[in-house]
């Protein structure tokens, strides 16, 4: 019993620390340090984005997975070294994408605001402005992170949601970042830019149970163009997870879900609960796109919350690939 209330009691320390730093990101946190630095971040971004959009996703999936391992803190961006093997050369990181537009903007920052901006609130402002740069939501960034000095392909592992989760699996890995069903939902919808390889899903549509079988809950019509676009023992091909509009930040990703034609088992799981079921049916047209980049934002906002270090709390690199 006394074992259970310590557990308790640490537990909701964790969470009023948790709550407490995330009080302090504040849009205008630079204001007065670094008063140029959004507009460093847009034209800096926008040189990468304007000649090759398909970073926008890249950016957007690197925000993600530096938030939901040790918190939004830049760690995604440590390199390995020769005592620690770091997140990015973990397995699920192995395909993160748009390292040297994090490094470019840096740079640039440092010129005009040295030892001020930390690399991970340069991050969630690259992710914000490469999204709104193909069309999709803008949103106000709360900023005011330090980064983080630990990074461990260990934590990678253990925090990052694969994509055969099902949506009770979905649901905890979010509730332990303090995201709810909704913002389980209405994050998957980034899944309307973007691509991945055909490694990804070879399992799910060669041989889900383990008899050569594809997944049941899958479109057969879309398993069919999937082979003919993956052949057997196919690792590299690139398929898009929004077929013809992966260029593109819309609601027709909630249109595929609600088709069965989901790429991951993670898309076709949000059939699988009243709520993200709902929220796909209610999103699977044009109609519901303003409300869902509105709820986008909210959610990203919430998720660059997750963990974050304030205050003298860990520091602010001069390069984000190393800390000082």
């Amino acid at each position: 019993m006394a074992i259970s209330k310590l557990i308790l009691f640490c537990f909701l320390a964790f969470i009023s620390l948790y709550e407490a730093n995330a009080q302090r990101l504040k849009a205008n946190f630079y204001s007065n340090t670094c008063p140029k630095l959004e507009s460093i971040v847009n034209q800096t971004t926008a040189r990468f984005i304007s000649r090759a959009p398909s970073l926008a996703p890249a950016l957007l999936r690197m925000h993600f997975h530096d938030c939901f391992v040790e918190g939004c803190d830049g760690s995604i961006l440590l390199n390995s070294t020769s005592n620690n093997t770091a997140e990015r050369d973990a397995f699920p990181n192995l395909s993160l994408r748009g390292f040297q537009v994090v490094d470019a903007v840096k740079a640039e920052v440092e010129k005009q605001c040295p030892l001020t901006v930390s690399c991970a609130d340069i991050l969630a402002l690259v992710a914000r402005d490469a999204v709104s740069q193909i069309k999709g939501p803008f949103w106000s960034v709360p900023l005011g992170r330090r980064d983080g000095n630990v990074s461990t392909f260990n934590g990678a592992l253990a925090n990052l949601p694969p994509p055969n989760f099902n949506i009770t699996q979905l649901i905890a890995s979010f509730a332990a970042k303090g995201l709810n069903v909704k913002d389980l939902v209405v994050l998957s919808g980034g899944h309307t830019i973007g691509i991945s390889h055909c490694s990804s899903i070879a399992g799910r549509i060669y041989n889900f149970t383990g008899r050569n079988d594809a997944d049941p809950s899958m479109d057969p019509n879309y398993v069919a163009a999937l082979k003919r676009r993956c052949p057997t023992g196919d690792q590299t091909s690139i398929i898009q997870m929004d077929p013809g509009s992966s260029h593109e930040f819309d609601v027709d990703y909630f249109t595929i879900v609600k088709k069965r034609r989901g790429l991951f088992e993670t898309d076709a799981a949000l059939l699988n609960n009243t709520e993200t079921n709902a929220y796909v049916q209610q999103h699977s047209t044009s109609a519901g796109s303003s409300s869902f980049f509105k709820d986008f934002g909210d959610s990203m906002v919430k998720m660059g919350k997750i963990g974050v270090l304030t205050g003298n709390a860990g520091q602010i690199r001069r390069i984000c690939s190393a800390i000082n």
